[in-house]
């Protein structure tokens, strides 16, 4: 990322983005201006969450019916059931770390991990970034991640970003938040649950999505895996068609996930729900 006053700003005028950012504005509006998001916005937002863990953990290869997460209360078990419980924990953390997120993302993104790794693996390594040679866990972003000295410099340079603020649009923001995390994979396990549940704070703390009600997981799941990882390249790449693609990647699926809530709302609206 650039060394200048806000590295970001030049993001928000790549081809596509403007376009992408006003798309998924008009979006938000919408779900927002909702007649059940007047009454029940508690409701929907528990429905939103619920959701976007569910989505989290199906790119983690738990992909699981959503009334299975319903009916399960023992999230404990290795494999799939502990990627579940750790998509659902990690979810419901962000929604109280906002307040530390803007004065100390670095400790907001520990304790993400704190949660979403629990009991697993070597305990050292729970809540701080890998160190050199330390195996890093999960499904890979397309390459070997980067040296753990660089990641340490980047995510500094991440952390200073957001705490002396950006002009770029919020989804800028996110998508830059969640590439960086997701491609440096900093910790030695659960990284995308770290990587999306940090782009939900973004989309919170921005007031773009305040009550957290449009699931960007939701969407990353819908357009699939493979589209994820390859967007994921394109940031990797730090090209400026790779940002735009990758920008334009997290825009559609935040829409999508406005389009989710959408139906839940109709759905409740309806009594059907």
């Amino acid at each position: 990322m650039s060394s200048s006053a806000d590295p970001l700003a030049p993001l928000g005028a790549l081809p596509g983005v403007p376009d992408a950012v006003e798309s998924v504005r008009k979006s938000v509006d919408r779900i927002y201006g909702h007649r059940v998001m007047r009454r029940r916005s508690g409701e929907v937002s528990a429905e939103a969450a619920l959701r976007g863990a569910r989505a989290s953990a199906a790119l983690e290869g738990a992909d699981w019916e959503l009334e299975e997460l319903r009916r399960r209360t023992d999230f404990g078990g290795e494999g799939e059931p502990r990627t579940v419980g750790a998509a659902l924990r990690t979810t419901a953390e962000s929604g109280q770390l906002l307040d530390v997120w803007r004065q100390s993302p670095l400790r907001v993104l520990a304790r993400l991990h704190l949660v979403a790794a629990g009991g697993t693996g070597d305990d050292a390594a729970v809540g701080r970034p890998r160190l050199a040679g330390e195996p890093v866990s999960g499904p890979p972003p397309g390459k070997e991640p980067p040296a753990a000295e660089e990641v340490a410099a980047r995510l500094d340079a991440l952390a200073r970003i957001v705490v002396d603020g950006s002009e770029a649009p919020a989804l800028v923001v996110a998508a830059v938040v969640h590439g960086e995390l997701a491609t440096l994979r900093p910790f030695v396990s659960c990284n995308g649950l770290v990587a999306r549940a940090a782009e939900r704070i973004v989309l919170v703390g921005s007031g773009l999505d305040p009550k957290s009600i449009c699931p960007a997981e939701v969407g990353q799941a819908e357009l699939g895996r493979e589209a994820y990882e390859g967007a994921l390249a394109g940031y990797a790449s730090g090209t400026p068609e790779g940002m735009a693609e990758w920008i334009g990647h997290c825009g559609q699926a935040l829409e999508l996930g406005a389009r989710e809530t959408t139906a839940v709302c109709e759905a409740l609206q309806r009594g059907a729900a």
